[in-house]
């Protein structure tokens, strides 16, 4: 069912938008992907925005801190894992060798949330839900389908995160995907040689049509790093970014 209410520990449960222009950013997903823009107040002059579709939350945004400009930190959208106790699923995560950046802490009612990278540098989010649950719409065009860790050692990630999260996998030649609660959630890959990338979370969006959605992507003023293409007995794919860079997939799902 698309409608969700109680993510189970361990699944992709919200992506967050970090972001330099607030104004642009409502523009560009709310033209690209239907979303509404609601904001709430979360100190002197700062507010979060929470993306919906169809009145149910789909996402979040901030403006990125002067510091977090400071140190370099792009625009970026991060994926946060459920968790039903953000401090023991962080007290593992140090004792296995994931770096713990920020947290927990409690976010006023909302939940208790940590930012958590592994030992080869990417970044994601633990969230224990309390009044928000997380994402209320996946698997549907314009929400989130997918998480991929795209990284230098796939083995040894794979071993760290099924201790972390008790996710289970099944491995190919090129990929390997991601079961929680005998749910498939996500994959990972080796990073290329070429192109520079870094180790890191990607989170992938579902459209209708692939072509159509990328193409809007830069009529909207955002990039087309990737053009789509298909993935065999799976869906098309590409990779874009919205007009102040942070990077996300766009996927259309094999009809069937």
């Amino acid at each position: 069912m698309p409608n969700i209410d109680q993510h189970a520990p361990g699944t992709f449960c919200w992506t967050e938008l970090a972001t330099t222009d607030a104004e642009s950013a409502k523009k560009f997903y709310s033209g690209l992907f239907g979303w509404t823009p609601e904001d709430t107040p979360i100190g002197p002059g700062g507010f979060y925005t929470l993306f919906k579709l169809e009145g149910r939350n789909v996402g979040g945004m901030y403006v990125q801190m002067k510091d977090q400009r400071e140190q370099g930190i792009p625009p970026n959208w991060m994926l946060y894992v459920a968790s039903d106790n953000a401090d023991s699923t962080v007290a593992q995560a140090k004792a296995i060798g994931f770096t713990v950046y920020a947290g927990p802490f409690d976010v006023m009612d909302k939940g208790r949330m940590a930012i958590v990278a592994d030992p080869q540098g990417a970044t994601f989010g633990v969230w224990q839900a309390m009044a928000q649950t997380g994402s209320g719409l996946v698997n549907v065009p314009g929400t989130f389908c997918w998480g991929e860790l795209v990284t230098l050692d796939v083995p040894a990630a794979a071993e760290l995160y099924g201790k972390l999260f008790g996710w289970k996998y099944k491995v190919s030649p090129d990929y390997t995907e991601i079961e929680n609660a005998g749910t498939q959630i996500g994959g990972m890959s080796k990073i290329s040689s070429e192109g520079g990338a870094f180790p890191h979370w990607a989170g992938y969006l579902m459209v209708a049509n692939c072509d159509e959605s990328s193409e809007k992507v830069k009529s909207l003023g955002g990039k087309l790093y990737l053009s789509p293409m298909d993935i065999p007995n799976t869906g098309r794919v590409s990779v874009v970014a919205d007009p102040q860079g942070a990077s996300f997939l766009l996927f259309q799902p094999l009809a069937r």
